[in-house]
């Protein structure tokens, strides 16, 4: 199986998996913050929580080494989560959160493509 995916480029895994973690997390925070009925809480947490099952999944299928998809992972998760909270749950993000994501999306680059001599 492994074989047949390595023609896939790693970008793809980092956004497939964030998409999945970001939506996983949006849809448990959904079931646990609004007014539902049990079994429709249920439903909620079970769907989030295999999102979050696939995230971990395809995250570790990227056929990259773990050390260098982690930079490279965070700064893809910081901007997928703030399409989700966009889309979601309606919320733009504030200067703070814009200058602290130039940082992580620097520090994610830095992380992934910095060669040591």
């Amino acid at each position: 199986m492994l074989k047949m995916l390595q023609p896939i480029p790693p970008i793809i895994f980092l956004i497939v998996a964030t998409t999945m973690e970001a939506l996983g997390d949006a849809i448990v925070r959904k079931a646990i913050q609004e007014p539902h009925q049990a079994l429709v809480r249920l439903g909620l947490m079970a769907a989030g929580g295999a999102l979050l099952l696939g995230y971990g999944t395809a995250l570790n299928l990227a056929p990259v080494e773990f050390s260098r998809v982690v930079g490279l992972y965070i700064a893809t998760l910081f901007v997928v989560w703030q399409v989700v909270n966009l889309i979601v749950f309606r919320t733009l993000p504030g200067a703070p959160i814009l200058a602290g994501g130039v940082l992580i999306i620097a520090g994610g680059l830095i992380v992934t493509f910095w060669r040591s001599a």
